[in-house]
């Protein structure tokens, strides 16, 4: 069974492959399932289309600083009569009141034509309008960062979630041996009259109910790869195994929280992203208050106009514009204002993502600390719970212990083990969470 991945990707061949997996079933690496996922996780794809789009603004907005140069051709098939204006006489030409009517001669007419026109100074509106998009690119960039920040995480926190239900499948596996292993104990003791029918049939109970954990935990590791495909942006359509991978400890993980948020403040790609907008923002304000000013251009024009092609007749011209909304109702102050109140708005949004960078180091760096705490305690508990089965199983042996204590100390030995496994990955877990915190891959 293997993953494939969403149109053209094929993961079987390309990243499946593994040094020493079982005959048909691939493995999966954590450093595999990341690299997935940055090449084929949908948002990550929406972010390189919105930094594509981006580029395409800066584009358009520096095109307003050079040359502009337009060409256009008409013919016409058109009649030649006159019509007189009251109180206007054009020198030169028959104004006699007789048309030929519609049924007039008609002539061919051409006009080909070619401007140039050159931005010269406009206040800084098509500058500042430039170094905006350019800033908003920025943006984009730092926010593609961002995306592939989170869909690291999703793919990290997936993975150990499937490998801690993998685990757990073993654990379940483990427990159903070890009812089996009763049961034959207890026909056994039932049969030599040395305890009671009763027996028998407790520990069958206990026997379903394992395989019924056990058939839970099947299908938690299935949704588990179910999911972890989803955070790689591929589709499942088999079966595979994951790694036992491991996260690397954390530079700092068991400090003070101060050098480690110093270090998230300067390296998060979220408070970059807003530090870009907010520059766009102000430029966009500069280039908004450079409507309130003139422009000034310079334009060139040539023109062969003619009833045939051959007898065209050259015009040209060249000269300087000046363009000056002198009143628009209010619109460029409106524009500005506006503006203002974006740049306003992104503000705030920079303390507040600081605020959360801070909450993220805590709770990541918390997270670390507990969940080591954790797998210290959960160890010792399946320790001493593994004691506890072993004496119970022997004191039920020689007729001393009863079934409800030998139960109850597989009950407790299958509850350690499995929180000594979502221990250990709970610590990958809380590392993944801290790198994210941190802003660091």
């Amino acid at each position: 069974m293997t993953l494939a991945p969403l149109a053209s990707l094929s993961l079987a061949g390309a990243l499946l492959a593994a040094d020493a997996p079982p005959a048909s079933v691939k493995v999966l690496s954590l450093a595999q399932a990341e690299e997935v996922a940055l090449r084929h996780q949908p948002t990550v794809e929406q972010a390189l289309g919105q930094l594509e789009a981006a580029e395409g603004r800066l584009e358009q907005a520096r095109a307003g600083y050079l040359p502009q140069l337009n060409g256009s051709a008409t013919y016409q098939r058109t009649t030649a009569n006159f019509a007189p204006r009251p109180g206007f006489v054009q020198m030169g030409v028959n104004t006699a009141p007789a048309s030929a009517g519609w049924d007039a001669p008609m002539f061919n007419f051409y006009t080909f034509t070619a401007t140039a026109t050159q931005l010269i100074f406009d206040f800084g509106l098509t500058a500042n309008r430039w170094r905006s998009a350019a800033a908003s690119r920025d943006a984009a960039t730092w926010n593609r960062r961002v995306i592939e920040n989170q869909t690291l995480l999703a793919v990290r926190r997936t993975f150990f979630q499937g490998r801690a239900q993998k685990d757990l499948i073993a654990v379940a596996e483990d427990g159903v041996r070890n009812q089996e292993k009763h049961l034959e104990q207890s026909v056994a003791l039932v049969k030599a009259g040395i305890r009671p029918d009763i027996d028998t049939a407790t520990v069958r109970t206990a026997l379903a109910n394992a395989r019924v954990s056990l058939v839970n935990a099947r299908n938690n590791y299935a949704v588990a790869q179910a999911q972890l495909a989803q955070s790689m942006g591929a589709e499942l359509t088999g079966g595979y195994t994951l790694a036992d991978d491991d996260m690397a400890a954390v530079d700092g993980e068991d400090g003070d929280a101060g050098p480690l948020t110093t270090r998230a403040l300067e390296a998060r790609p979220e408070l970059a992203n807003l530090a870009s907008q907010r520059r766009a923002a102000e430029l966009n304000v500069d280039a908004l208050r450079g409507g309130y000013g003139p422009a000034f251009g310079a334009a060139a024009n040539a023109t062969e106009t003619g009833s045939a092609l051959d007898r065209l007749v050259p015009n040209w011209y060249v000269g300087l514009t000046l363009t000056w909304g002198i009143f628009l109702g209010g619109y460029t102050h409106g524009q500005v204002r506006e503006a203002k109140g974006n740049l306003i708005t992104l503000g705030g949004q920079t303390t507040a993502q600081r605020l959360q960078v801070e909450v993220d180091v805590e709770q990541g760096r918390l997270a670390v600390q507990a969940a080591k705490a954790t797998i210290t305690a959960a160890a010792e508990a399946l320790v001493n719970a593994k004691d506890q089965l072993a004496l119970a199983e022997a004191r039920y042996r020689q007729g001393l212990g009863s079934v409800i204590e030998l139960d109850d100390a597989q009950v407790a030995y299958t509850t350690a083990a499995a929180q000594s496994v979502q221990a250990r990955y709970g610590l990958a877990m809380a590392r993944a969470q801290l790198r994210a915190a941190l802003g660091v891959r």
